[in-house]
């Protein structure tokens, strides 16, 4: 494609510069006052959109080539201060000249893509919990209502076209007390994409994929490798803190100089039509466990194995099942989740709602962390709940359990709301 200057002077018309009172002093010594395409070339590079060659030319008569064509058209896309009217001129000129760049190999996504290295999302939510246990160790009928706001920011740093370098910061506000408290980095890890290939090193979020959730939703420091089409597998290896985990915040470090634990896991799912079947094995060795009545004698592993899948029946309805055992535990060594799930509220998508009813066992030497809201370690019973986007990015949920405790048999019931707001 060859353009001279007269494109310079067509990109200033399509973006309403040639209407402007033009002030700007000229860059270009071989662009005199009197050219005709003077106050297009002086606005243009007063707003940054051409740089020309840097010798103070501006070198119009030379063929555009098709880097600096597409450097013209991506500078003017990537502008935000602009008025209303300038926005929709500029939307003309990314579909007048959108066939070139296309032809040019030059995509517009990817020209926004890297307009900014650095992207950072967030989310604030405000839960409010209200469990009730009773007769659970003569004082559990007390007033146990907890709520609580968490402030979350996402950064992600592009490093090249495979890596990018991930991370949370969080703040806590503690209703009860007006607190604010834990602002910390809850993870920060590198992660590399090649096809089907993802691999991610540093501390990071620790998600049992192969239960959605049942099992494990905390951090650990080490690597994760991703890969597979059709059987997909997750390996990961490094080191996990007990003292993030349910129960064990009040267990771990029980003499014994510490509270990590060294972990392992292998995670592998298939789909066969509707259903997505799923395995996995989750290993964690610390001498905590030696020291806990749960566990079998001198034993200081905890060899946990899980199976299950969800179907799908059309886009609204589905039914997962997944059932965990850890085989070094004599007691609370069992977790399993039946769940049916019915539609699904959508962040962006104003009016969407969705609703599930779930039984659900849980325990504590098996469902080290949970990711459960509706429950709690060495907890069994129904759960129902629903979720609604009221407004864009602004999401409501609420729910209701009734269920026992497994230690006591006695009654136990947990309301749970939130209402989360994301960017």
């Amino acid at each position: 494609m060859k353009k001279t200057l007269a494109a310079a002077l067509t990109t200033a018309l399509v973006l309403g510069a040639a209407s402007t009172t033009f002030a700007a002093a000229n860059p270009f010594s071989d662009v005199p006052a009197d050219h005709w395409a003077y106050d297009a070339v002086s606005q243009l590079a007063k707003d940054g959109v051409i740089e020309g060659y840097g010798d103070t030319t501006f070198q119009g008569n030379k063929n555009i080539t098709r880097y600096e064509m597409a450097q013209m058209v991506a500078k003017a896309m990537a502008k935000t201060n602009v008025s209303t009217n300038d926005a929709a001129l500029i939307d003309k000129l990314k579909a007048e000249f959108s066939d070139e760049l296309n032809n040019l190999g030059v995509r517009v996504s990817n020209l926004e893509k890297n307009a900014d290295k650095v992207k950072f999302t967030g989310m604030l939510r405000y839960d409010y919990n209200a469990p009730k246990f009773s007769g659970h160790d003569g004082d559990w009928d007390k007033d146990h209502r907890t709520h609580n706001a968490k402030f979350r920011l996402y950064p992600d740093a592009e490093i090249n076209d495979h890596w990018h370098v991930q991370a949370r910061l969080q703040a806590v506000w503690t209703g009860t007390d007006d607190t604010t408290t834990n602002e910390t980095l809850n993870y920060v890890y590198a992660e590399g994409k090649y096809g089907d290939l993802t691999m991610d090193f540093g501390k990071m979020p620790l998600f049992s994929d192969a239960d959605e959730g049942m099992l494990l939703d905390t951090y650990f420091s080490g690597a994760k490798v991703s890969f597979g089409k059709q059987l997909k597998a997750i390996v990961m290896g490094g080191r996990h803190d007990l003292s993030q985990d349910g129960h064990w915040t009040d267990w771990v470090d029980y003499g014994n100089g510490g509270d990590t634990a060294d972990y392992a896991s292998l995670q592998l799912s298939y789909p066969f039509g509707k259903l997505n079947t799923a395995a996995g094995y989750h290993y964690l060795k610390s001498k905590n466990f030696k020291n806990y009545a749960g566990y079998k004698a001198n034993k200081d592993e905890a060899d946990i194995w899980t199976v299950g899948g969800r179907y799908t029946f059309d886009k609204n309805a589905s039914l997962a099942g997944y059932y965990g055992q850890n085989e070094d535990a004599e007691s609370f060594d069992k977790s399993g989740t039946v769940e049916f799930d019915y539609k699904g509220s959508q962040a962006a998508n104003q009016g969407t709602w969705g609703a599930y009813a779930a039984y659900r066992h849980v325990g504590q030497n098996t469902s080290f962390a949970t990711t459960y809201d509706d429950m709690v370690e060495n907890m069994k019973g129904y759960a129902v709940g629903a979720s609604y986007v009221p407004f864009k990015n602004i999401i409501a949920y609420a729910s209701y359990t009734a269920g026992k405790t497994l230690d006591t048999d006695k009654d136990a019931n947990i309301v749970f709301g939130r209402v989360k707001f994301v960017w």
